[in-house]
């Protein structure tokens, strides 16, 4: 295809689309695995995968089968009726969590934000008092655009164009067990956590604060919900990032790579906490429909067989080394951070975005948090070689810098 056939789908986009993001000049038309193809037949390595969408690879095989196989079926026959892929999606996520019971399937995370705030602010009422309704979360959080997932998102400059917000919100400091107990008071019904801070920054929790939140939450009858949107999946070296910290959640919120690259997301509790949603509390007209859940139901089996979280710590701690030897040659880089493969790379000037447009140019998909933080969230079949070749081309371009 021509450059003129891609500055025609950019322009019309700019035409007729809302304006809601900074699109980079690229249209991409086709996909397999850590690949993907512009309309001009242009490959490019992907080191952001979706923003942690497709831990499994883009237009993975077996997710592409089973949505096929499902949409010549049926696809959404309403959550008034039993669903088959459904059942057997909540059956698999209760199993694997370790401690889930009960789920609830919505389309996306903020989606299952909103409904964990819901959930928790339902159960405190059933079972303390009407006036439990206060929500802890932390600063540099990120928890999605919704009004109530906005609310719990610590970023003021994300909040103070759509105030004011749902009330009921307090901001404690990450990994600061102090702060989270001086904003406790009778009304607290939840504490809302990133394991690993995503778009606040790639900054994991401390291993002692995440169990001292876990047995604060316990002492003061509070709920711990983890949203692990972006941190599930294998994404941190484990199926989960609670795993690394050896706690469980209360309610656990999730979406993203569950579904391959198809929009679904879950909110996964226990039987006590779960009942407290009864008929007419929640629902969602498009939420588990069959296609969604039958990508589910393939991604989970792909990452088990495959054993992509292990995968994923293994080639984590190979990709953080690799940008730590850049960060030794080069005093432009201040800090290198991350679990898994969700890696964070700061730079002590605001280069981030000549960066990720640089290695747009060289057929390099890479991703910024701010103006000077890269976030590298590449999907588990990355390769060494892969990591290499982007290692390669950082070295070259931060010593320009």
């Amino acid at each position: 295809m021509s450059t003129d056939k891609n500055m025609e789908i950019i322009e019309m986009g700019g035409r007729y689309l809302m304006q809601t993001y900074s699109r980079l000049p690229v249209v991409f038309v086709k996909s397999k695995m850590q690949y993907l193809w512009d309309i001009e037949g242009n490959k490019y390595l992907d080191f952001i995968a979706g923003y942690g969408c497709l831990n499994v690879g883009h237009s993975n095989k077996s997710v592409v089968n089973a949505i096929k196989k499902q949409v010549g079926k049926i696809i959404q026959p309403s959550n008034v009726y039993y669903n088959q892929s459904q059942v057997m999606l909540a059956k698999k996520l209760c199993e694997i969590t370790g401690f889930g019971e009960k789920v609830f399937f919505g389309n996306s995370g903020a989606e299952s934000m909103e409904g964990a705030i819901k959930l928790a602010r339902k159960y405190s009422t059933d079972n303390y008092n009407s006036l439990r309704y206060e929500v802890i979360t932390f600063k540099r959080a990120f928890h999605g655009r919704t009004l109530g997932a906005l609310a719990a998102t610590a970023q003021i400059e994300k909040q103070k164009l759509f105030e004011p917000l749902l009330a009921g919100f307090k901001y404690a400091v990450f990994n600061d067990i102090n702060s989270v107990k001086e904003l406790i008071s009778e009304n607290t019904c939840a504490v809302i956590i990133e394991p690993v801070q995503g778009e606040g920054g790639v900054y994991p929790a401390d291993k002692e604060f995440m169990k001292e939140l876990r047995n604060l939450c316990d002492k003061k009858n509070i709920i711990l919900i983890l949203d692990e949107i972006q941190t599930g999946f294998g994404r941190t070296g484990y199926m989960f990032a609670y795993q690394n910290y050896e706690i469980y959640p209360d309610i656990l919120a999730v979406a993203k790579s569950l579904g391959g690259g198809m929009p679904i997301g879950a909110i996964i509790s226990t039987d006590r906490i779960s009942s407290s949603f009864v008929p007419g509390t929640h629902g969602s007209t498009f939420g588990g429909n069959m296609a969604s859940c039958e990508a589910g139901l393939a991604v989970l089996d792909y990452l088990i067989d495959n054993k992509l979280a292990e995968r994923s710590k293994k080639l984590g701690q190979y990709f953080i080394k690799k940008l730590m030897q850049i960060k030794k040659k080069y005093p432009v880089v201040k800090d290198i951070r991350g679990t898994g493969l969700m890696i964070g790379m700061e730079f002590n000037e605001p280069v981030a975005e000549k960066i990720v447009l640089d290695a747009l140019k060289d057929k390099l998909v890479l991703n910024k948090i701010s103006g000077s933080t890269l976030r590298f969230l590449p999907s588990l079949v990355i390769t060494k070689k892969n990591i290499d070749t982007l290692v390669k081309w950082l070295d070259a371009r931060i010593k320009e810098i």
